[in-house]
């Protein structure tokens, strides 16, 4: 018995290991011009595998280049997971579409894949035969507007480039550009010489009708010309030689929303559309109170997600909606953009029974096709069992208002008892508020002390500076209750040192000026008396407005 564990648990490893073991085939376009060159990557991870694939199958219809193996070790929730490529430059023998057929590697196959070639346009001989040169194609001459149109800007170069290259942004009025994806590189048999190509794509959704022209791009690069050996520079130019080169410009014609298409609707021109709906759980045993999440997913071919409209919202009286933010993502795809619109709710059941939910539509334009459709998901019947262990309150009848016994309303006296409630509240606030602040503020008294002021007379007078000596006095007198000619008129000796004061000030004998004898007479400045003090001000208020 023991044994036989044994032996089943080597067999289940020997598939668990046999079952993470892959194979791979893929190609970095299945759409390509005749005499392009595509890349095939043949992916493994199995590490007990050794040699190279088999490449003898792609020799009847296509033309192989080059391989190169890159071996690369990653690590996924902290395992490590060995993979070894090997990429394939290939080149199709024949237009329309090519299979590419499996690919051998010990006893692992590839699937096969299919490429459609088209037929490479005609261009210009001159241009042909240019280093550099570029093209510009869209794919349709007519969009309908705010539908989507897609500019493909191909740079062709037989020589090789410095990276300095630049071209110039895409900027159209009246119109929305978005690149998709980044610039793509592969190289083009063209007259026998191969060329390398960068190609750019972008998705421009006109917003006005009428002819709109799709400027011109200009490419600017240096070219890689042979370097002088008797003349190398590290410091100096690159040798070689700026190429600049210009597309044409395309007109486009937008065309106008049908008149056919409903006015209430949103406008939608996309080439497909579909809308999904799921549930997690299955709403099939939902309960009274069991949480039910819905998810709605809106995607559209050749429309970004910000012209997607918002999905009408779950109504029912039988469940309470609560929706989350809606995720909106955009992917470049060789159709374009697709705009996707994931709208999730969730929903809980507060009443046992059935609950209708009406279905959701969603009314767009088929450019492909040129006509209306109309895509929907299918209304459905919810039946929500009854939860014993919650009990649902019956739904309560609305408030009417408080009556007494003789009939008549008694909200008025609650309101007037409320008011006055809180009137007196807030009253009792502020004189509690008041209780503790001081009877008076004090404040701190302003400018300079009396006994400063003294000090700036004397020393402007024992120095002889009229100027001080009388900006000092100025001062001091501000602080008096008597003015300085009031003070001169009561005090002889005071009024013949400030005559002095004046003579000196306004005259030549400015220098001769002695001023211990003024600073004698304000020391000797007799005080005033209490009712000289009231004379003083009764005198020097305003006389009466209307005197009788």
């Amino acid at each position: 018995m023991k044994r036989l564990f044994c032996t089943f648990l080597l067999c289940l490893l020997a598939f668990t290991a046999q079952a993470g073991e892959n194979f791979t085939a893929s190609v970095d376009r299945s759409q390509i011009d005749s005499g392009e060159m595509v890349e095939l990557t043949l992916e493994s991870d199995d590490t007990t595998l050794f040699g190279k694939p088999d490449l003898s199958p792609l020799t009847k219809l296509f033309d192989v280049y080059s391989t190169r193996q890159v071996n690369r070790l990653t690590s996924v929730d902290g395992a490590s997971r060995a993979t070894t490529r090997w990429i394939v430059t290939i080149s199709p023998k024949h237009d329309g579409y090519v299979v590419i057929p499996p690919i051998s590697l010990g006893d692992k196959t590839t699937e096969p894949i299919t490429l459609h070639v088209l037929k490479a346009s005609e261009r210009n001989d001159k241009d042909k035969m240019a280093p550099v040169f570029i093209d510009a194609s869209i794919d349709k001459q007519s969009v309908y507007v705010q539908a989507q149109a897609i500019l493909t800007l191909r740079i062709y170069h037989s020589v090789s480039l410095y990276d300095d290259s630049s071209l110039t942004p895409l900027e159209i009025d009246d119109a929305r550009v978005e690149p998709l994806g980044k610039p793509h590189t592969y190289e083009k048999q063209i007259n026998g010489v191969r060329h390398g190509v960068i190609e750019l794509r972008y998705a421009i959704f006109p917003q006005k009708s009428g002819t709109l022209t799709i400027p011109a791009q200009t490419f600017t690069a240096t070219t890689v010309g042979r370097a002088n050996p008797n003349d190398f520079n590290p410091f100096g130019p690159r040798p070689g030689k700026v190429a600049r080169v210009k597309s044409s410009a395309i007109p486009l014609t937008v065309k106008a929303k049908p008149a056919s298409y409903p006015s209430d609707a949103p406008w939608l021109p996309a080439s497909a559309l579909s809308l999904a709906e799921s549930w997690s759980p299955e709403p099939d045993k939902a309960k009274v109170g069991d949480s039910l999440t819905r998810t709605l997913l809106l995607k559209a071919e050749g429309l970004s997600s910000a012209q997607l409209p918002a999905l009408p919202q779950t109504q029912s009286s039988g469940l309470k909606r609560y929706p989350d933010k809606p995720q909106l993502s955009n992917e470049a795809s060789e159709q374009g953009i697709i705009g996707s619109r994931e709208e999730r709710e969730a929903l809980v059941a507060n009443q046992a029974g059935k609950v209708e939910l009406a279905p959701v539509e969603v009314v767009w334009w088929n450019t492909d096709k040129d006509q209306l459709e109309r895509t929907s998901v299918p209304g459905r019947t919810l039946e929500i069992a009854a939860n014993s262990e919650i009990t649902t309150d019956p739904i309560p009848a609305p408030a009417l208002p408080v009556t007494s016994q003789a009939g008549q309303a008694v909200w008025p006296w609650q309101l007037a008892c409320f008011i006055l409630s809180l009137t007196s509240l807030i009253g009792f606030a502020l004189w509690w508020y008041a209780r503790h602040q001081p009877a008076i503020t004090r404040v701190a008294p302003t400018g300079p002390s009396p006994r400063s002021l003294l000090d700036d007379i004397k020393r402007g007078c024992l120095a002889n500076d009229t100027q001080a000596s009388r900006a000092a006095l100025d001062a001091w007198a501000r602080q008096q209750p008597e003015t300085l000619a009031e003070m001169a008129a009561r005090y002889e000796p005071l009024s013949a040192e400030l005559h002095n004061l004046n003579g000196a000030l306004y005259s030549e004998t400015a220098q001769h000026w002695q001023g211990e004898a003024l600073w004698q007479a304000v020391r000797s400045l007799p005080p005033l008396a209490p009712n000289e003090t009231a004379s003083n001000a009764d005198s020097s208020a305003l006389p009466a407005l209307y005197p009788r």
